[in-house]
């Protein structure tokens, strides 16, 4: 049996068990953010405890079958208990390979809730368009899985679709589904607009961050210059008659966030922290990355028309992932919400490519 995998299980058994016995002494409610810490942490172990606790609970009576094999009175009671300890190797087996999948393999990120920045690329008007589609088929597709989604901040375009929109995705493994989606999509469509029945090439560019916690990244609020404005719509038409609006500088990194969604300054400010947060970690992610020697471009990219990973080809009813070389016939029902297909070959890719990196000895 592999001993990484012994060792793991041992230290998450005993980790699970001080955590839940922390959370069981009423004094650490005195202090709400251990507590949030703490409960954190615990919930995200649970399903690797229980898999650990399993795992050797199957290795001891594996352990204990062979012990009875030598005092075995007759042939037949032998082969009992060697039939005993080889069931319970086969469960530790597949056991083994669980807990490799979720305490080895498994990316922390993968339980937080998400939030997808979807912007408009090249191609104009048609961009605006097919950014709002997008914005679309992920609800659709956060619908069909019981998830819960909401608009942070929206840009919308004259023409409809959006020039930029940010939204917040709730549910259990919900940065697990959609981390994938980051990176240029591109469309080939005959425009409404046009009147030759040429088709035309645009994009727009997805951005996947998991959500951060209060507990996760700290905010100065020194290093913070925060504006506030009037809210505008489309055309720069006024929707709002109070400086409700608000402009986030993390003066630090230069990042900035815009939020004028809720009509209350208060609640755009929450929601421009939120996202400032979930975009400090995720830069945070990829500088550790990069310190690691796992460089990759950057989820935006250029929003070029070259540097793409799916493609949406309307003439043809078809969609192909260029990442792993999918393509199917079902564009409608994609765009409907159906993107169960892409999200699992992805999901395999991913997998392979962590099991290759391991066994060729490099971070995983």
């Amino acid at each position: 049996m592999d001993e990484q995998v012994v060792k793991l299980a041992k230290e998450t058994v005993a980790r699970y068990r001080e955590l839940t016995e922390e959370l069981s002494d009423p004094a650490i409610f005195n202090d709400q953010r251990r507590y949030a810490e703490v409960a954190r942490e615990h919930s995200r172990m649970r399903r690797g405890a229980e898999l650990s606790e399993r795992f050797l609970e199957a290795l001891r009576e594996e352990r204990e079958a062979r012990e009875l094999i030598p005092a075995a009175e007759s042939a037949e009671e032998r082969e009992f208990f060697a039939g005993e300890a080889r069931e319970a190797g086969r469960r530790a087996g597949e056991l083994a390979e669980e807990i490799r999948s979720e305490l080895i393999d498994r990316d922390p990120n993968d339980d937080k809730d998400v939030i997808l920045e979807i912007r408009a690329g090249t191609g104009g008007d048609e961009a605006a368009l097919f950014a709002g589609d997008l914005y679309e088929m992920y609800a659709r597709y956060a619908d069909r899985l019981g998830f819960r989604h909401r608009v942070l901040d929206a840009s919308p375009a004259e023409v409809g679709g959006y020039k930029e929109i940010i939204v917040e995705i709730e549910g259990d493994g919900a940065y697990s589904v959609f981390k994938h989606e980051g990176g240029t999509h591109r469309v080939q469509r005959v425009p409404k607009t046009e009147s030759q029945g040429r088709i035309h090439t645009s994009t727009a560019t997805v951005a996947v961050l998991p959500e951060a916690e209060e507990v996760e990244v700290e905010i100065n609020p020194n290093d913070l210059e925060i504006d506030v404005y009037r809210s505008s719509g489309p055309g720069g038409q006024s929707v709002n008659t109070t400086d409700s609006a608000v402009r986030i500088t993390h003066k630090p990194t230069g990042l900035v966030v815009t939020c004028q969604n809720e009509k209350s300054q208060l609640q755009n400010k929450e929601q421009a922290l939120r996202i400032l947060r979930s975009r400090l970690l995720e830069r945070e992610m990829r500088e550790r990355r990069e310190r690691e020697g796992q460089m990759r471009l950057a989820q935006f990219g250029s929003g070029d028309r070259s540097a793409k990973i799916r493609t949406y080809n309307f003439p043809q009813g078809r969609i192909t992932d260029h990442r792993v070389g999918l393509t199917v016939h079902n564009l409608e029902a994609v765009l409907g919400g159906e993107l169960e297909e892409f999200t699992k070959a992805l999901a395999a890719k991913e997998r392979a490519d962590r099991l290759a990196a391991s066994a060729a000895g490099s971070p995983g």
